[in-house]
This record gives structure tokens, sequence and C-alpha cells, in this order.
């Protein structure tokens, strides 16, 4: 009797497993689209300003006026990913025409006052398609938001290892010698912002622009990241001694820039992840400095002297090209 009861059951308790696990795929299906497209899935982990309040955030390089150009913050959750095919080469000259950029970089709005005026430092080298790319896609974001704002290309001699800090230290004191900069963005050339909402000016604090990176699957690492994309005032960028000037090799400023603003009692801002949303351009890993270690263990001693303060390097060459000022720098 048991038995042929068993035999009886059979059938359903199969049929009962196989539509169990049909609906456990379906929901766990659905719970891992919904963490997927949810837009703050990457929220949780770092404390940043909302999309609503960055206007309040940002430190205004000029007093406000009647005319004075509004920031718009339309809520944009970021743009297509980017790819170099997406925006095919233009002609430079005929891009700086056709977008009224003025010789070496330098663009305003003439229907409105900006309130912001700001210098983007690149440090470079060996990186021709990623420069074309970068020019290509970044003057139309910038005259989106109506800045003042003009681009430095700082580029590195072959003499020595490539020193990325010591470029952006070279880019800020270069700039100053040009006009009277309130704001600084430090920015790699192999990254794309991809958010209109994300303003490329200076907030009260020191900003880590680039916080949500595409091959960090828009994470951020660690806590402690000051790298990629970086917006300080020229007044804390002095406080802390600028870069520091012996990371030769891949690897270390970063955190030791991080360590600096720290040691002076700086916060580091952040904009929302889907804000702050980066695509980086393919390029090929550098060898990391076995060095770095050594040198940010040591870092905190050398941060009053080691950074503007005893900076030293020859310009080589330098040229007004139509879209950024490049400098050719021996370090």
């Amino acid at each position: 009797m048991t038995n042929n009861f068993l035999n009886f059951l059979k059938p359903f308790i199969v049929l009962f497993y196989g539509y169990a696990r049909i609906i456990s795929c379906i929901l766990i299906s659905i719970f891992l689209l919904s963490y997927c497209l949810h837009p703050d899935r990457f929220a949780s982990h770092y404390n940043y300003v909302k999309a609503e309040n960055i206007p309040d955030e940002l430190e205004k390089s000029y007093e406000q006026r009647d005319n004075s150009c509004t920031i718009k913050i339309n809520g944009n959750r970021g743009s297509d990913i980017l790819y170099p095919n997406k925006y095919p080469h233009e002609d430079p000259s005929v891009m700086a025409r056709r977008l009224g950029i003025l010789p070496g970089g330098q663009w305003k709005p003439h229907n409105c006052y900006p309130q912001f005026n700001v210098a983007i430092i690149l440090p470079y080298r060996n990186r021709d398609i990623q420069l074309a790319i970068f020019m290509n896609y970044i003057h139309p974001f910038l005259q989106l938001q109506n800045l003042d704002y003009k681009i430095f290309v700082i580029e590195q001699s072959p003499m020595r290892e490539f020193n990325r800090a010591k470029l952006f230290n070279v880019g800020y004191k270069e700039a100053t010698k040009i006009s009277n900069f309130h704001c600084f963005i430090f920015h790699d050339i192999d990254l794309i912002p991809q958010n209109p909402d994300n303003i490329y000016a200076c907030s009260k604090m020191p900003r880590h622009m680039s916080s949500s990176v595409n091959t960090f699957r828009y994470n951020l690492p660690y806590t402690g990241l000051f790298g990629g994309a970086t917006a300080i005032t020229r007044k804390l960028f002095e406080k802390v001694n600028g870069f520091s000037n012996v990371y030769y090799g891949w690897g270390g400023e970063d955190d030791d820039m991080y360590s600096r603003l720290r040691n002076k009692g700086l916060e580091v801002t952040r904009f929302a992840p889907n804000v702050a949303q980066y695509y980086m351009l393919t390029h090929k890993k550098e060898t990391p400095s076995s060095a770095r270690y050594e040198r940010l263990h040591s870092g905190e001693q050398r941060f009053d002297t080691d950074g503007i303060s005893n900076l030293e390097y020859k310009v080589l060459d330098h040229e007004l090209r139509p879209l950024y000022l490049w400098i050719l720098a021996d370090v």
C-alpha cells in the first residue's frame, strides 16, 4: 500500500521540484537584474554629495552678477559607454574654430559671466590616440558647463621614468605664470567623464572626481584613493605643498597626496557615484615602481620640503596648439 502510494506521488514530486528550480532561477534573475539596474547600487560604501546639493558644494571663482551663468544639474544617470570609434577624430584647427576655442585651449562663455575659473592639467607621454579622443570629447563637455577654462598638456621628456605627480606640479607652476587661476583640475588623459552633472570646478574641500570608473565596475576601490581626476583650489593646493616630486615610475603619488590632505586636516569630497562616472580608455598597463612603498613610508617627513616648494624643472619647448597649451619639460 505504501509503495503504491509513493509510486503514485513520484511524478508529482518530480514535477514540483522541476517547477521549484525554474521559479528559483527566475527569482534570482529578477533580483540580480534589479540590483544591476538600481541607480544607487554603488552608493553605499562612501559618503558623497547628492546631485541636487552639488551647486551649494562648489566654490565660485567670481562674485555673483546679474548675468552670471547658472549651473544646471539635470539628474542625468550618465552617458552611454564610450568607445574611441564613437568620437571620430576631428582636425584640431577645425574643431577650435567651430567651438570658438582660443589658441592654447582657452574658452569662456560670451552670453553670461562664468562662475568658475579652471586650469586643467594633463600629464602626458606617448598617448597620441588618447590625447586626440580626450580633446575631442572634453571641450564640448566643458562648454556645456559654461566654464572659464584653459587646458595644459605637460609632456615629459624621455630622459627619465615618467613622473606624473611632478608633471602636475610643473603644470601648476606654468599655469600660475599665465593667469590667476582659482581652481586646478589634475586629470589623467585616459579618463572620460560620462555625466554632465559632474561639474569641472572646485568644491570647498579637495574633490576626488573619478570615484566611479568602469574598470572598477563603477566602485570606489578604497576610501583613501585620490587619483585619476581631482579638483583642488589654489589656496588648498599650496597649503599641502602640491604633489611630491619623488615618485618616478608608476604608483604611490595618489596615496601620498591623500596623506598630505589628511595631514592638513582636509577631508575629501566626492559626488554621487552615478555623477562621478568615468570611462577609462584602453591602454597598456605600466609596471609598478618597486620603490613606491618606501617613498610612501617616509612621505610624512617630506610633506613640507618636497613639493612645489622645491620644484626644479626645465621647459624645453612650448606651443599654443589649437586645443591646448603644450609644454615639454625635463623633470
